[in-house]
């Protein structure tokens, strides 16, 4: 008989957060129940989005049992329905046991294998479990959103001026607009004048629109 092992994922959204700071959590809850830890797949990205190499590596090293252990379900996912419902699909397919330290339910499952029915009741109330969780990380994340977006449209109507950008530098595009007359290529004219390839786009537009 194969023996379960534990693959811990952790995630912060950007690499100012520490994606490490629950590692002494997760091997403490381990080594209570005496799981084996196979591997840490430690990533910053964010929890809304499937683009995870790490998470996705986990889920190839894994065997059928395994235990995808996490610290909070948050962790694993603040992705919206779809999203969830096919990243859950690929978790089912592998046969993982979600374990998540917020979630007494799961903690069962980092035992060894109980009777059928057991694991059957555990699975349905911990899969319910999980979505109920993840729809509140999902909720939570797009709450977030809405008043950093709400606080930046307040400043932008207090404080206008913050928001104005960086002024055209206008003796850059006269110069730019003169090589462009003289027929240089925009690599020429990059060259010779130092701006950038937006700003010679950027002229090289206005040059067409007033042409016609």
């Amino acid at each position: 008989m194969s023996i379960m092992l534990a693959r811990a994922y952790l995630r912060a959204s950007t690499d100012e957060q520490d994606a490490l700071r629950a590692r002494e959590d997760l091997e403490a809850f381990a080594g209570e129940r005496g799981l084996p830890i196979a591997g840490f797949y430690v990533e910053n990205e964010s929890g809304a989005s499937l683009q995870r190499p790490e998470l996705f590596r986990l889920l190839s090293d894994s065997r059928s049992g395994d235990v995808l252990l996490v610290e909070q379900v948050d962790r694993l996912s603040r992705l919206n329905a779809a999203d969830w419902e096919r990243l859950k699909a690929e978790i089912t397919k592998r046969r993982l046991r979600v374990v998540a330290l917020d979630l007494p339910t799961s903690h069962a499952l980092a035992k060894a294998d109980p009777d059928d029915f057991t694991a059957r009741m555990l699975d349905a109330l911990n899969a319910m479990m999980l979505d109920v969780l993840a729809a509140v990380a999902r909720k939570d994340y797009e709450d977030r959103r809405r008043r950093q977006a709400q606080g930046i449209a307040r400043v932008k109507a207090q404080q206008p001026e913050k928001y104005r950008g960086r002024p055209e530098d206008k003796a850059l595009q006269d110069k730019v607009r003169q090589g462009l007359a003289a027929g240089l290529s925009w690599a020429g004219v990059m060259s010779l004048t130092g701006a950038s390839r937006a700003t010679v786009a950027k002229v090289a537009g206005r040059m067409k629109g007033t042409s016609r």
